[in-house]
């Protein structure tokens, strides 16, 4: 509890993008996050007053973050769960608790466990030598996707392998490096969805539209909400299915179900494809897209809080990464942002503190209107000229 406002103090581990947003939420709620950061010039650590400097696989450094909070929750998954449990067993509370969050540290212990519960998983094995690539391609075709069990993220972590040679060379040469290994089936994928919820303590849970996420290059570029032309039949489907893995897995907080969109048997159908349990990239567009941002609606649920509205405040929402470009423009992102401005006013434009480098995120851009292909477009074109300093269409501010 701080002591001057008489309001609960939040720790989030982890000083990125997610934390400082979260920051910004917690300051329309009379709060200041408290942020554990690696060093003062990460994103939240620039903005948020109450930042603990130290390493997140440290646990002193835990602990003194943890001081006198009423909960400590996530800005990344790579927290140690012999940490958490010992934050725990000295009575401090963790949203989501370690054995949840395993979950999203692990990937072969979620696709288990979600293959336990019955819930659509492709095809997977543990992979210890090269052998058990090659077997399960066998069974399943080549070519398959190789992942490794922790810290993969924005595409890293995760090779396509096309036949034995290339799954030998590569197996060996991750193994060798200490890197678990799972293999799981290439499935042809229609596009890539969404679900997002939160869910406290009480049980509370509440779900937004699902979206759809567009990725180059194993990163995510745009959300698209809501999910354009997803049958409304589907959209349920996949709103109950995160449900379903929240409750069963106790997360409390936020919770991302990213999705494959499959051609199935009988039609189209969705499999799992990861989890996140913290505010995610997918729903950045809840921000000025939704009744409740899930950053509110993170700490409302780790606060046990009754949970707010997720109803959308326009018919369509896009989402647009801005990346590092590649080279870095020598204009100023300053001058970038006077020019986006100028041309589209109505753009809501949120960018982090950090540095710049070739394809990096660094902010992202939301437009809201009426028709999807003018809002995707108007927010394309603002994030690409954030990126690179660069209209694509040509257009100058002397027109």
């Amino acid at each position: 509890m701080d002591e001057r406002t008489g309001l609960p103090v939040v720790t989030m581990i982890g000083g990125g993008q997610l934390a400082r947003m979260t920051h910004q939420a917690a300051v329309a709620l009379g709060q200041s996050l408290r942020v554990l950061a690696t060093g003062p010039d990460e994103p939240a650590a620039l903005v948020a007053p109450d930042v603990v400097l130290g390493d997140h696989r440290d646990l002193e450094a835990l602990r003194r973050a943890a001081a006198g909070a009423e909960a400590v929750t996530f800005d990344h998954e790579h927290v140690p769960g012999e940490h958490l449990r010992a934050l725990l067993t000295e009575g401090h509370t963790v949203h989501p608790g370690p054995d949840a969050l395993l979950h999203a540290q692990d990937k072969l212990v979620m696709r288990t466990r979600l293959a336990e519960l019955g819930e659509p998983v492709p095809p997977f094995t543990a992979v210890s030598t090269p052998d058990d690539v090659t077997a399960f391609a066998a069974e399943h075709g080549w070519p398959v996707v190789l992942k490794a069990v922790r810290g993969g993220y924005d595409g890293r972590g995760v090779w396509v392998l096309d036949d034995a040679d290339a799954a030998r060379a590569t197996v060996t040469e991750l193994l060798d490096a200490g890197t678990p290994l799972m293999v799981e089936q290439r499935v042809a994928l229609r596009r890539e969805l969404a679900a997002v919820l939160a869910r406290s303590p009480f049980g509370q849970a509440a779900v937004w539209p699902v979206v759809e996420t567009v990725q180059e290059h194993g990163i995510c570029t745009e959300v698209l909400a809501p999910a354009p032309g997803l049958d409304p039949g589907r959209a349920e489907e996949a709103e109950q299915l995160a449900l379903r893995i929240a409750h069963a897995l106790g997360v409390v907080g936020l919770l991302a179900v990213e999705l494959f969109e499959i051609d199935g048997v009988d039609g189209p159908a969705l499999i799992v494809n990861e989890l996140a349990m913290r505010p995610h990239n997918s729903a950045h567009w809840t921000i000025e897209g939704s009744v409740t941002s899930q950053f509110e609606q993170h700490l409302r649920a780790v606060l046990d809080y009754p949970l707010g509205a997720t109803a959308t405040t326009a018919p369509v929402t896009v989402m647009a990464n801005v990346l590092g470009g590649d080279p870095v423009p020598a204009v100023r992102v300053d001058e970038r942002l006077h020019h986006t401005f100028a041309r589209f006013p109505e753009a809501r434009v949120h960018l982090y503190g950090k540095a710049e480098r070739p394809g990096r995120k660094i902010g992202h851009v939301t437009v809201r209107g009426d028709d999807l292909d003018d809002v995707r477009h108007r927010a394309r074109l603002a994030a690409d000229h954030l990126s690179t300093g660069v209209w694509s269409d040509g257009w100058t501010a002397h027109d």
